[in-house]
């Protein structure tokens, strides 16, 4: 009975809004889950891969699924439309994308996934990946390096062809120069017609007779190749340098790929960055943040003279504006330099400093002679 079945919406788990893409995507989900050929035997798994297959065969279809959102099941009852119930499917076209979609599934299932339909078009190579070290303050001002690479480049002997010279590739015969042969699947449904990739030519259309003996066939040959990397100015450690064509070269008449090179930046003595800022601690006399006065301080543009206020207190933090690190979007942008003060203990100092600080310590506690220290007691006193 058409009471019986459940909503198509419902089946599917979409709402009832959903446009094409969500469709075919829970179909496709819910198709490889209860796929018969993935449920040996499983009952109740092929009748919810036919019920999922019946909402998607209606909701696909701009027309039926107008009729169904209109009628409901009653627009497909046998006389109106025809369903014919779960038990069969007829009335219901299992075509269009219903082919690209089971092709899909007996990818996954036995095994060939959507690797084996690729296409024999224009492929474009890989990225190629190194690394270059630079020193702090080649990361914040920029430099140029050189760096140097295994490199794939066109074989000079068949000029990328991989055919012996005087010789070309010719056109594969097993799949006619289209890189793809069709063939037949027994599927739940009948027989299925799927797309691989040629393994004659490997979807290059071509099959080379007689291979180039300097490259063997394959259109190219390695070397070391140098290349000059412009580092930009700002750069931090673990960011890359993108450089157009250095990659691995592509395929079928695509285009190489890219070279990325990672800047790998030193550590530096005396500052840390975060960002465009950079820090530094710079110890400072106690004399010195008592009293007041000038010190230098160094930073990557080299060093600078600072006031230092009269009662300066350890870990004071001061800042230098616009000594920081370049922005990368604007090198006209700089980031601050932020400087710890930290008054600085003296370790070791002579009898005639000892004294001199001592008579420091008694002016500031307010003693002014001798007789005004304080006296030691004895242990009954």
């Amino acid at each position: 009975m058409a009471e019986s079945k459940r909503d198509y919406y419902e089946v599917l788990g979409v709402p009832k809004d959903a446009d094409d893409d969500a469709l075919k995507k829970a179909y496709r989900k819910l198709a490889k889950k209860y796929h018969p050929d993935a449920n040996p035997g499983d009952k109740e798994a092929e009748a919810k891969f036919k019920e999922a297959s019946e909402a998607y065969s209606v909701l696909s279809d701009p027309q039926k699924r107008q009729q169904y959102d209109q009628f409901g099941h009653a627009a497909f009852e046998q006389g109106a439309g025809g369903a014919g119930g779960y038990g069969g499917f007829g009335g219901f076209d299992f075509g269009g994308d219903m082919g690209d979609i089971f092709g899909d599934i007996f990818g996954d299932i036995f095994g060939g996934g959507r690797s084996s339909r690729s296409r024999s078009g224009p492929a474009r190579g890989a990225n190629l990946r190194t690394s270059v070290r630079i020193t702090f303050e080649e990361a914040v001002f920029g430099c140029e390096k050189e760096i140097e690479i295994n490199f794939k480049e066109t074989c000079s002997s068949c000029h990328g062809t991989g055919a012996k010279p005087g010789t070309t590739p010719q056109t594969c015969t097993k799949c006619n120069g289209k890189g793809k042969i069709m063939y037949t699947q027994q599927s739940f449904f009948g027989q299925v017609q799927n797309v691989q990739t040629c393994p004659d030519c490997s979807g290059t259309g071509k099959v080379i007779k007689e291979k180039c003996p300097d490259c063997y066939g394959t259109g190219y040959k390695t070397v070391r190749k140098k290349f000059k990397v412009s580092i930009p100015a700002g750069i931090d450690n673990g960011q890359s340098i993108r450089m157009a064509g250095g990659g691995e070269p592509g395929s079928n008449g695509g285009e190489r790929g890219d070279l990325l090179v990672e800047a790998v930046v030193s550590q530096h003595p005396i500052f840390k960055r975060q960002d465009t800022s950079i820090y530094s601690t710079v110890p400072i006399s106690f004399a010195r943040a008592a009293l007041g006065g000038t010190i230098r301080i160094k930073t990557v543009d080299g060093e600078v003279e600072y006031e230092v206020r009269p009662g300066t207190q350890t870990d004071t933090k001061v800042r230098l504006k616009g000594k920081g690190v370049p922005s990368l979007r604007n090198r006209n942008v700089r980031g601050d330099h932020y400087v710890t003060l930290v008054v600085q203990v003296p370790e070791r100092m002579t009898q005639a400093q000892k004294d001199a600080l001592r008579r420091f310590d008694d002016a500031m506690n307010g003693i002014t002679s001798e007789e005004e220290k304080p006296k030691k007691k004895g242990l009954f006193k």
